[in-house]
């Protein structure tokens, strides 16, 4: 899976969409990130843009975004709605798919410092890039807004964590951070009535409901020894609800922001709602996701309703998104579209349309067929291997769903989990393997004209080859871990299935000679000694553990067959 990182930069124009324009492509015009929303408005005066890449993309779009909007908004003619304090008024980071908070924090650092250093704009961090307590509220730091920061800037606890300590009239001052990933989520009920919808909000948002003497939601406040209202506590944290009629759909909500969706996930949000709208007489019909949502939201809670059903947890992505909208009701009120919805999905470079994986079996074929290098034995051998998890992962799951082995379920759904990932790896190094070899390629393109032409040429090959060596490396390491689960399921899995796990073994044999075939012959162009022997004993080793796994599971195959 790669790396993914969001940004929703706020830029103080929200009337102009020719200034918008030259912003958002300013963001467009950086390889690797996509453009997935921009959402205007007149009266707050103020643009919120939300774009997506690897870390490396996302910060570089983010500091064009910025000094094109420094450029661009003179913030001495600003009016809006909206608290505001520059042109580009904050920029959050929000970690979507492999990257860690330190990740996206050191992001927050680099465009910050360069924002400061190359623009001269004042710049805060917030939230988790904070580098003080006191700094890490948003509010906090924009209070007196972009009029109180002529003076604010000035004030020794509030010199700036990048650029100078003097105020930018023009373009203010930036705040750049890192939060968690906010889903805004309602919940449909089968009522009308706003009070009710709002019974089941403060049943479940972290600020829960004012305590009152009588218990009733109109009776008088219990206070504290300080004087301020008791409060009931919801049952979720991380979760602001409100209730609300939504005119255009008839019915009435529970709008919700999880503004932490790793200790309150979407399900969790659900479910809660459902329990809290039985209490009260009322059905929860289904849920509306406003927005965008990361695929790792829908994929936990397709586990999570498996899991309730007692069901192997061992499915696609695709099989596991397609029962978190079922079970949450996403498509009650329109048909919710995970190629919409769904930031990863929504991502459609040109990298992915050329994707191997993403063909069918025909075209697959018939492109291995053709008169073109690539792919080749090293994107093959690593399909074999997705092939031989598969096939290991289907034993798991008809397992688990054999009758009378209920009891089981558990220790079978988990290795298909594990099987899916393998797949999942597998499939990945299948394009892996063919951009591997066309960076070989493309460093035999390099001019070699001049002697420092010559000297970069060669070190680009010898680069660029260590690397197709590597990759089927990774596929042999990655395979040799589909031994264990085609093991444990020729010795414990249904023994209908057997002849299945002896073609998974054979599969995973295959990957693993065929992948350590294309080591070898990249390790014969190189030129670096050491790389070469150390490369070669690690493929010994593999190939020699693999010869012995394959044999102990045939072994265990054939005695069952001949049972049979």
């Amino acid at each position: 899976m790669p790396k993914l990182i969001e940004c929703v930069p706020n830029f103080s124009e929200g009337r102009d969409l020719s200034v918008i324009r030259q912003i958002t492509d300013a963001v467009e015009s950086v390889d690797g990130v996509s453009l997935l929303d921009v959402d205007p408005g007149a009266s707050t005066n103020r643009t919120v843009v939300t774009f997506v890449g690897n870390p490396d993309a996302a910060v570089e779009a983010a500091f064009r975004a910025i000094e094109k909007a420094a450029e661009l908004i003179d913030m001495r003619k600003h009016k809006g709605a909206h608290p505001r304090m520059g042109a580009t008024d904050v920029c959050p980071f929000i970690p979507v798919s492999n990257v860690s908070w330190e990740e996206a924090i050191e992001c927050a650092n680099r465009l910050g410092r360069r924002v400061g250093e190359e623009l001269k704009i004042p710049v805060y961090l917030y939230e988790k890039a904070a580098k003080a307590k006191t700094r890490a509220n948003l509010s906090v730091i924009r209070a007196g807004e972009y009029e109180g920061f002529f003076e604010k800037v000035k004030q020794l606890e509030w010199k700036p964590d990048f650029g100078p300590a003097v105020f930018n009239e023009k373009s203010g001052a930036t705040v750049i951070g890192v939060r968690d990933f906010l889903v805004a989520y309602n919940i449909n009920l089968n009522t009308k009535s706003v009070r009710r919808a709002t019974s089941v909000a403060f049943d479940v948002r972290e600020q829960g409901r004012a305590k009152t003497k009588d218990g009733t939601p109109w009776g008088k406040p219990v206070l504290d020894a300080n004087g301020e209202p008791v409060r009931i506590p919801g049952a979720l944290k991380y979760v602001k609800a409100i209730g609300w009629f939504v005119k255009e759909y008839g019915i009435a909500q529970v709008s919700m922001n999880l503004t932490n969706i790793e200790e309150t996930p979407l399900h969790v949000a659900f479910d809660a709602c459902v329990e809290a709208a039985a209490k009260r007489g009322m059905r929860v019909t289904g849920s509306e996701i406003v927005g965008m949502v990361s695929k790792k939201c829908l994929v936990d809670a397709g586990r999570y309703f498996l899991r309730k059903q007692r069901w192997s947890e061992g499915v696609s992505e695709e099989g596991l998104i397609d029962i978190a909208i079922r079970s949450m009701g996403l498509s009650e009120l329109k048909p919710f579209d995970p190629n919409e919805k769904v930031i990863e999905f929504k991502i459609q470079s040109a990298e992915s349309k050329k994707s191997l994986v993403k063909m069918n079996v025909l075209e697959f074929c018939n492109e291995t067929l053709s008169d073109s290098p690539a792919p080749g034995g090293g994107s093959v051998a690593a399909l074999m291997g997705a092939l031989g998890a598969s096939l290991g992962g289907m034993v798991a799951n008809l397992s688990a769903g054999k009758r009378g082995w209920d009891d089981k379920l558990e220790y079978f759904s988990n290795w298909a989990v594990k099987a899916q990932q393998l797949k999942d790896e597998l499939l990945s190094l299948v394009d892996e393997d063919t951009a591997a070899f066309n960076k070989v390629m493309d460093s035999f393109a390099l001019p070699k004209e001049s002697a420092e032409e010559k000297t970069a040429r060669s070190a680009a090959i010898e680069a660029a080859t260590k690397y197709a060596a590597e990759v089927p490396l990774k596929v042999m390491e990655t395979a040799s871990k589909s031994y264990a689960l085609l093991a444990e399921m020729a010795e414990k899995g249904n023994p209908a299935s057997i002849s299945d796990v002896g073609v998974g073994a054979l599969a995973t044999r295959t990957c693993i000679e065929g992948a350590a075939l294309n080591v070898r012959i990249n390790l014969g162009q190189l030129k670096d000694e050491k790389f070469k022997s150390d490369l070669q004993e690690k493929l010994r080793k593999i190939s020699a553990d693999s010869e012995a796994q394959f044999k102990a599971i045939i072994q265990v195959v054939e005695s069952k067959l001949s049972k049979s």
